[in-house]
């Protein structure tokens, strides 16, 4: 028996070893304000609901296996409503005002960087109305600075969270909710839709690009003259790319600005070389995946509303080279 509770617990440490090791995603590794409040709180949770587990699990044990007729400090009465009522009375108001305090640290500022973020099944539309960049699946911010990200989703109820960053919010159909995240320093903190949405939910995540300010700055730059780079006076595989991508009604889902390519269906590709991943940070994005993707993306995403895109090889390496150079 003892050593069946020795691999039990041994397993059950693997197991959260396990879950906290991935610092691209993970709550106890905060990385911001807000995380650190949200993540302290945590602890101060896990540490007085241990207590309190560890004391219930020794009254257990002495209840059962203790010696009969042992005298409890003031009475059985007394006893029971110091451990029944007063001790959990007293820890649930402690955590109450603790909680409130923590959620005004939260509460985000006046003024900054606005980003309009709208969750689709199953994939993120990420607007900055203020400089008309409009990407997917990706949210470039500055370092050290509050951004405001306004949340809609267009179909169903999903759920915004960076765990490095801050805390999780729903995002729901005509109803306009906000957070703010901010990152203390540069990298990539991965986020995820934390409401269950439709097949693909577990697939619906994106990624956070955390710059330095002047690097942000220019990011922003680098995004709007990329379109006014592009000029008809190209490689002939581009331009078929392009006949190509109208020919075969990709335009009908998705928007490349300097074209005829309007649609808001499917994700904005006016970028997509510029961009991280594919299928909402499903896969990295590189030719060879971007050509899986075209060709049958239900392969990679079963159940993605984007179908097969049926091509010669020729045609299929024009598509991509043609997308890849969107930048």
């Amino acid at each position: 028996m003892m050593r069946f509770l020795r691999i039990v617990s041994a397993g059950g440490l693997l197991i959260f070893l396990w879950g906290c090791g991935s610092h691209m995603q993970s709550v106890l590794d905060p990385r911001s304000p807000a995380a650190r409040e949200i993540a302290h709180l945590w602890w101060v949770m896990f540490g007085v609901y241990t207590a309190v587990f560890v004391l219930v699990i020794w009254l257990s044990l002495q209840a059962v296996f203790g010696k009969r007729g042992v005298r409890v400090p003031g009475g059985p009465i007394r006893f029971l409503v110091a451990l029944g009522i007063v001790m959990p009375a007293v820890v649930l108001v402690f955590f109450l005002f603790y909680s409130l305090r923590v959620s005004v640290v939260l509460s985000p500022p006046e003024e900054g960087l606005t980003i309009e973020v709208t969750g689709h099944q199953w994939w993120w539309d990420v607007r900055y109305p203020e400089h008309a960049v409009v990407i997917a699946n990706e949210i470039h911010i500055p370092a050290g600075e509050r951004v405001r990200i306004q949340l809609r989703a267009h179909d169903v109820v999903h759920s915004f969270w960076v765990p490095n960053l801050h805390g999780k919010i729903d995002v729901m159909p005509d109803v306009e909710t906000e957070i703010w995240i901010e990152s203390d320093e540069p990298g990539v903190w991965r986020g995820q839709c934390a409401e269950f949405c439709g097949t693909q939910h577990a697939l619906m995540a994106f990624e956070v690009v955390v710059h330095e300010p002047d690097d942000f700055d220019r990011w922003l730059i680098d995004r709007r003259e990329a379109v006014e780079r592009r000029t008809t006076t190209r490689p002939a595989v581009l331009a078929h790319g392009e006949e190509l991508f109208f020919q075969h009604g990709c335009y009908s889902c998705h928007a490349i600005e300097g074209t005829d390519a309007k649609s808001t269906i499917g994700p904005d590709l006016t970028h997509l070389g510029n961009r991280r991943t594919l299928g909402a940070a499903a896969i990295p994005n590189n030719y060879g995946n971007l050509a899986g993707w075209i060709a049958n993306p239900q392969t990679i995403k079963p159940g993605s509303l984007m179908p097969p895109t049926y091509l010669e090889p020729g045609d299929l390496h024009a598509v991509v080279e043609y997308l890849l150079s969107l930048e």
